[in-house]
Parts: structure tokens; C-alpha cells; sequence
């Protein structure tokens, strides 16, 4: 008979203070995007608890090069309403990335979230940097390919 092992408090104090740094320099959006959202879930450890946060924390660096396949630069819209009428604003994601990427691997981790109120508490432990430098050195977190 098998038994079903879930998490308790104490692995979730422990997978609170685990970080991983991913180096998103040369990674495909997509695919980047699920390896971050698998991670802050915690699906990769064997205890993963849907309605517990065991998901570990997060650090991308180099999100300004980050790649896209195809002809997605182009044709892929983000639309925002602004609340006025009149007010939806769309942009490709070209500009996204080149004024914002950081808020593009947010939005791309964020849609891979299951879609309740622990994801919001697991996007929180996402931090996503322009360049190869972050303030997260006391974390001691550890690199990931």
C-alpha cells in the first residue's frame, strides 16, 4: 500500500528559504517561463502540496535576453485597458521587450500559475532583473541551468 506524503510546516519553512538564480541569456521565453512556474509551485520536490506554499524562490537575471521563436516578436499582442473608454492599449511583444522585460517574464510566469489566491503569494517570490547583477546575495541562492 502506498502512501500519499505530503508537506508539512517545517518543509515549508525550509522551501521558504531556498533561491535559485536562472540565467535567462540565450532561453527561450516559453519554456524558460515553465521551468520558473514548476519551481514556485514545488512540483519539483516530492512532498508538493497543491494548497501549500512549498515552492522555492526565485532570481532571473538577463531578462533582456531572453529569445522567442518564430515570427512572435511581431504578431504577439499584450493588450491593457486603462479603465477609459476608449482605453485599450495593445503592444507587440517587441516592445514589451525592449522597454520592459522583466514585466514580460512576470507576465509569462504568472499565466502559468494555477489561478487563485496562492499564486499571488507565489509570484510575490519571483525577482526578475534586467541585467546579470541582483541584491539577493544573502539568500545564498544557487544557480540553475
Amino acid at each position: 500500500m502506498t502512501k500519499t506524503t505530503l508537506a508539512t510546516v517545517a518543509d515549508r519553512h525550509k522551501a521558504m528559504n531556498t533561491w535559485h538564480v536562472v540565467d535567462a541569456s540565450g532561453r527561450t521565453l516559453g519554456r524558460m517561463a515553465t521551468e520558473i512556474a514548476t519551481l514556485l509551485m514545488g512540483k519539483h520536490r516530492p512532498d508538493y502540496t497543491p494548497y501549500m506554499l512549498v515552492g522555492t524562490g526565485v532570481i532571473v537575471v538577463n531578462a533582456e535576453r531572453v529569445q522567442v521563436t518564430g515570427n512572435k516578436a511581431e504578431t504577439r499582442e499584450y493588450t491593457h485597458y486603462t479603465g477609459f473608454p476608449g482605453g485599450l492599449r495593445h503592444r507587440t511583444l517587441a516592445d514589451v521587450l525592449a522597454k520592459s522585460p522583466e514585466e514580460l517574464v512576470r507576465l509569462a510566469v504568472r499565466r502559468m500559475l494555477p489561478k487563485n489566491q496562492l499564486a499571488a503569494r507565489m509570484i510575490s517570490r519571483l525577482k526578475v532583473y534586467r541585467g546579470a547583477s541582483h541584491p539577493h546575495v544573502a539568500q545564498k541562492p544557487t544557480a540553475r541551468k
